[in-house]
């Protein structure tokens, strides 16, 4: 929106009233060095887009929540719809998603923030994002309530889902939240457009699960790197800052499944 002086202001972004494709084009992310600092800012279209000139698209903050039952600690999972352009059918954690240019409230964190912790630009986001996919509204789950625990930078190819030139990935920086929730009160209503189903598992019921089927190449990593750790002990990880590490940006080359695509993209890191 752009008011009569000729200044820029954030207008109220609604999900409900875009496409896939328009959620591509218009929704705009945070464009990244490989130090976490924000540097500009991409279409979802052209940060996901894997060519020749960018093997693997242009790397950008994203975030990943996870919520678990306050009474029996399960984690509640998600199906991506089949109509998702980026990762479509596979399943996943709880809302997976980016943090945007120019929202009210803002959704943009500074190094400061990162170094306290805080991150409520990210916390915003995954309000708004957990609302626009499951329905939960806003309110009910309070930004106080997420926990940031750590960051990682990792990319994946979409090869899976859409062939061997694939012209989609991610490649972010991901923000990883966990919070408890009272499953019993929660309100959830998954938009078709964005999650075909969702369940609540056990640690073994997920180990089961993850034997087989389709899963989210940056939801392998959190479960192989941090997840079971965090989840036998999730009051420490949740109440103390035993698990948590605000300084270091892990880095993580995608399962061998998961690279190639359109860009042709191998290994970008010496060690995973």
């Amino acid at each position: 929106m752009t008011n009569t002086n000729g200044t820029t202001t954030a207008s109220k972004w609604d999900g409900s009233k875009m496409s896939q494709d328009d959620l591509m084009k218009n929704d705009h992310v945070l464009v990244l060095d490989d130090k976490d600092n924000v540097i500009g800012a991409a279409s979802k279209y052209d940060s996901h887009d894997f060519n020749k000139d960018q093997p693997r698209g242009i790397l950008h903050r994203a975030f990943s929540v996870f919520l678990f039952d306050e009474d029996t600690d399960k984690m509640l999972l998600q199906k991506r719809a089949s109509s998702k352009i980026t990762f479509p059918n596979v399943w996943t954690n709880t809302c997976c998603s980016h943090p945007l240019h120019n929202m009210t409230p803002s959704e943009l964190d500074t190094p400061e923030d990162v170094k306290a912790g805080t991150v409520l630009g990210v916390k915003n986001a995954a309000v708004r994002k957990l609302s626009h996919e499951l329905g939960i509204p806003e309110g009910q789950i309070p930004v106080e309530k997420f926990e940031f625990l750590t960051r990682f930078h990792y990319w994946a190819a979409d090869v899976v889902t859409h062939g061997t030139e694939s012209p989609w990935g991610e490649h972010e920086i991901d923000y990883v939240l966990l919070a408890r929730v009272p499953k019993s009160s929660l309100t959830i209503k998954p938009n078709p457009e964005e999650v075909d189903d969702v369940k609540w598992v056990s640690q073994s019921e997920l180990a089961d699960a993850m034997k087989e089927g389709l899963w989210s190449p940056w939801f392998c990593i959190i479960v192989k790197r941090w997840m079971n750790t965090w989840w036998s002990d999730l009051t420490k990880a949740l109440t103390t800052q035993e698990y948590r590490d605000y300084d270091t940006v892990h880095e993580f080359d995608p399962p061998a499944e998961f690279m190639g695509g359109r860009g042709k993209a191998g290994p970008l890191f010496s060690s995973t």
